[in-house]
């Protein structure tokens, strides 16, 4: 039966699905919007899309989504076009230039409140109910350019600082006046529907690199949001008077002057025996009593991702990994992962006679690691998960093994290899 708190891809027949079986889409994955990433240096698609009234715009306070009070499935609130304009300017002031024109009339003087396009609703799959947005009744008219129709999509960071703190304060209140909050509830809002759990992980990790990245990694000056707030760049001039002339920057010059968002490509993998009879499991002292988990860790320059893989359990746990297969990805935005899945097979003792033993001695990161018996395992998945920040839930069994939920990746690649077909004997 399908977890209706996780995306879900249309089924297809394709030889590839026949083989493989059907594609895994996990939580923060799944997102309803056309992203038209080549648009974002259009400023008239921009202000189009900007100011047209079924555009829709997600706010962040610390990062914290709006979403509705009333509403126990935890979705997302949208403001409007109109309630946005007073903190972040009107259309033709936010995308009225091209980027060249923006380089050249850059004030590092200037107060900076961060907007990114994130897409536009073709299919009309972001769900909103009418009054509750500021609608007025009357039936829009759906946005459109090229050949695309739809909804767009804006997320706008809301945070009150410096000279914007009483609009951004104002627009807070106003929003709360609809019945609306700022989503609070950890750990990590991961109690938010499929789809709006997408738009959000997007939002927040292109919020979170501009706020965190104001100024040029190689020369230290200010940087300038472009590309609807995907990229920055690193201006040679500044119209601001008091700042003076700008510093010399290596970035000038170059094919490219622009930074990235930053990703951070990160391992997490299930572990079965030799015999395909039990699964790897770890635990960090914070952890809850009896809670595990699979084990996980950032992949390094020039190694693949296989080889992270075995390097990471062997550091670990002193497990030594053989052959190793990709599962599924996890976008997770805290602040900038990518979560790759893996599955992995202990080599056989034949090959190494302590290949499956536990060692923790390399690094100190988890309290302990062990060898769970596949029933156990199955046992705890069907009784035993919740977030770290949650109790046990009913019908767990005290003393039982504990396991993280089905919107985390490590529940679904231990899930695989417990329902699967990956349990294969090696010996």
């Amino acid at each position: 039966m399908p977890i209706p708190s996780l995306p879900l891809l249309p089924p297809d027949t394709s030889h590839l699905t026949q083989k493989y079986g059907r594609e895994t889409a996990n939580y923060f994955s799944g997102s309803p919007l056309n992203r038209l990433s080549f648009l974002r240096a259009d400023p008239v698609f921009l202000r189009s899309a900007f100011a047209h009234p079924s555009t829709r715009f997600l706010l962040l306070n610390n990062l914290a989504p709006l979403v509705r009070a009333d509403d126990d499935r935890a979705t997302l609130a949208f403001a409007r076009v109109a309630d946005v304009v007073p903190l972040v300017g009107t259309a033709e002031e936010r995308f009225g230039k091209s980027e060249e024109e923006m380089v050249k009339g850059f004030d590092s003087g200037r107060e900076e409140v961060g907007v990114v396009f994130l897409g536009v609703d073709e299919g009309g799959l972001v769900e909103e109910r009418d009054g509750k947005d500021g609608k007025d009744g009357k039936e829009e008219e759906g946005f459109g350019y090229r050949d695309f129709r739809g909804a767009p999509y804006f997320a706008v960071d809301v945070t009150p600082r410096g000279g914007k703190a009483g609009a951004a304060e104002e627009l807070i209140d106003k929003v709360k006046g609809r019945g609306h909050v700022f989503h609070d509830n950890s750990p990590r809002h991961m109690g938010l529907v499929a789809g709006h759990a997408a738009l959000y992980g997007q939002a927040r990790a292109l919020i979170d690199w501009n706020t965190r990245t104001p100024f040029c990694a190689q020369c230290g000056q200010r940087t300038l949001s472009v590309h609807a707030g995907t990229k920055r760049i690193c201006p040679p001039t500044d119209t601001n008077p008091s700042a003076g002339p700008r510093l010399p920057c290596a970035t000038r010059g170059v094919v490219s002057n622009h930074s990235f968002p930053r990703t951070d490509p990160t391992v997490i993998m299930a572990i079965l025996s030799a015999d395909g009879t039990r699964v790897l499991l770890g635990r960090q002292r914070r952890w809850p009593a009896d809670w595990y988990s699979t084990l996980a860790g950032f992949q390094e320059p020039g190694e693949s991702i296989e080889e992270a893989v075995r390097r990471e359990v062997w550091e670990e746990s002193g497990v030594r990994v053989g052959r190793v297969v990709l599962h599924s990805s996890q976008p997770w935005p805290f602040p900038a992962s990518l979560m790759i899945g893996a599955i992995g097979q202990a080599v056989a003792a034949g090959e190494d006679p302590k290949a499956e033993e536990i060692y923790l001695g390399h690094d100190a990161e988890l309290e302990s690691a062990k060898w769970f018996a596949l029933e156990e395992v199955r046992e705890a998945l069907a009784k035993g998960t919740s977030n770290l920040g949650e109790g046990a839930p009913e019908g767990h069994r005290e003393g039982a093994l504990r396991l993280p939920p089905q919107t985390a990746i490590a529940n679904r690649l231990i899930s695989a290899v417990v329902e699967g077909g990956w349990v294969v004997s090696r010996i």
